[in-house]
């Protein structure tokens, strides 16, 4: 029986999600929350169908996590200038400087990781998730 490599990508990726995910945990976030938020301070303001092709989820998606980000008053929303059927989301003051505050927690996990696979597992896991 061979191996079923989705459920080991799957789980690798639960491992290193829960990584960032404790480092982060003291700032009120996720790794989810917090990438999602770097692609908005990218593009900002950014409609949710841009950020949902940035991030390679669907629009409805998109929009249950932006309003999650919302009620924790770390994104603003609004309508688009040039079109107002266009919902946008830039962060507000608050995401700014939590994303500020969590730079430095991410850059400790990438470190972390890094540290534990070596340069060469780095290396071909960078080979690897590219040739996907």
């Amino acid at each position: 029986m061979s191996r079923c490599y989705c459920a080991q990508l799957r789980s690798a990726a639960r491992k290193v999600g829960s990584v960032y995910d404790e480092a982060l945990s003291p700032l009120g976030v996720n790794i989810a929350q917090y990438s999602l938020m770097r692609t908005i301070e990218r593009r900002q303001p950014v409609s949710f169908t841009e950020v949902g092709r940035l991030a390679q989820l669907d629009r409805s998606t998109i929009g249950r996590n932006v309003r999650v980000l919302e009620r924790k008053g770390l994104v603003d929303t609004g309508r688009g200038e040039d079109d107002q059927r266009e919902a946008m989301v830039r962060l507000s003051p608050s995401g700014t400087r939590l994303l500020e505050a969590a730079g430095p927690l991410w850059e400790a996990c990438q470190h972390a990781i890094e540290m534990r696979l070596g340069s060469g597992r780095m290396k071909a896991l960078d080979d690897i998730l590219h040739a996907l």
